[in-house]
């Protein structure tokens, strides 16, 4: 893609007034500290903001890369050349009305869970530990203990590629274990609103302390990392177990390459010790993957998604497959 130009730049200055950003190191922002500089960063303020973006983007045929906090993605080594929206802080406005929650998409979800405690509002005790914005999370339908956050939308709020804003019911975002319509329609969830329960605050604080503990005990927290590396897949499940057993049961656990280390907390995790590449971190996952592959027959897929230079998306254990 062209450069945008001085005037192009003003334009979105406009539309997104201090939400500009350029030659941010992406290893400043980036869930794994990995990742050379991007050219240009958008942070929005709100569903307004991102609509007007996307109608200029598509005016001009340009596809930019949507991110939130990035807490599953890999970033190329020599940084991102294409236009970058960032959903953030910025959008990250919380309202409650009774049982009723109006969240923007870019809240962190940690923040989210203690607010949500402090106002007696049970029901999501088990996204506290998850650190990611609300819209990734809607998304993925994420949460914990087989637990999904689609339990308790009511509505989400989007803006498409072409810069028409939709609001869904929890019926028809289309909500499954880890999945929703957001995957694969490619629209921006830009807010959506929750409905919970009362329940005594004393009782939320005691769950919610005991799920963190339980991941203190189980995830590493030190070292900057994207959290699971390889997705579940019960087949695999029910014979070899989940993916971390799988890759410690080879020996992986404490495997090196340069600064990305299989991680001896929990062997699903790559960790960056201190000054990894993105091309460690891809060497690794391929080594890790192939040899589970050799041993049980099952191909692991990546829920860390590479980012190229151009902001293409693609599974990290793709990347070198595709390129050997």
């Amino acid at each position: 893609m062209d450069r945008l130009s001085a005037t192009d730049l003003a334009e979105l200055s406009t539309i997104c007034p201090d939400g500009i950003s350029h030659g941010i190191e992406l290893s400043q922002i980036s869930q794994w500290r990995i990742g050379g500089p991007a050219d240009l960063i958008i942070r929005p303020a709100d569903t307004n903001q991102v609509a007007n973006l996307m109608r200029w983007f598509g005016a001009r045929d340009i596809t930019p890369l949507v991110i939130g906090l990035t807490s599953n993605l890999l970033f190329a080594d020599a940084g991102l050349r294409a236009p970058c929206v960032q959903i953030g802080p910025r959008m990250g406005n919380i309202r409650i009305d009774g049982q009723d929650v109006y969240a923007g998409s870019g809240v962190w979800v940690p923040g989210l869970a203690r607010r949500l405690m402090r106002a007696g509002l049970g029901g999501a005790e088990h996204i506290c530990g998850i650190p990611g914005t609300l819209g990734g999370l809607v998304c993925m339908n994420g949460g914990s203990q087989r637990k999904g956050i689609g339990d308790l939308v009511v509505t989400v709020d989007s803006v498409d590629r072409t810069g028409v804003t939709h609001q869904r019911s929890a019926v028809d975002c289309d909500f499954a274990y880890r999945r929703s319509i957001f995957q694969s329609n490619d629209e921006i969830i830009t807010s959506c609103r929750l409905h919970l329960s009362p329940r005594p605050k004393d009782a939320i604080r005691s769950e919610m302390r005991t799920i963190l503990g339980d991941r203190r005990r189980k995830f590493p927290r030190k070292e900057p990392n994207c959290g699971s590396v390889f997705k579940s897949n019960p087949t695999m499940y029910a014979e070899i177990g989940p993916p971390g057993e799988a890759i410690e049961k080879l020996g992986f656990k404490g495997r090196r390459i340069g600064g990305a280390l299989v991680s001896p907390h929990h062997a699903n995790f790559i960790v960056n010790t201190g000054g990894a590449s993105a091309r460690d971190v891809l060497d690794l996952i391929k080594q890790v993957s192939d040899a589970v592959d050799a041993e049980t027959g099952f191909r692991m897929e990546a829920e860390a998604i590479f980012v190229h230079t151009d902001g293409r998306l693609q599974p990290a254990d793709r990347v070198l497959e595709q390129n050997s």
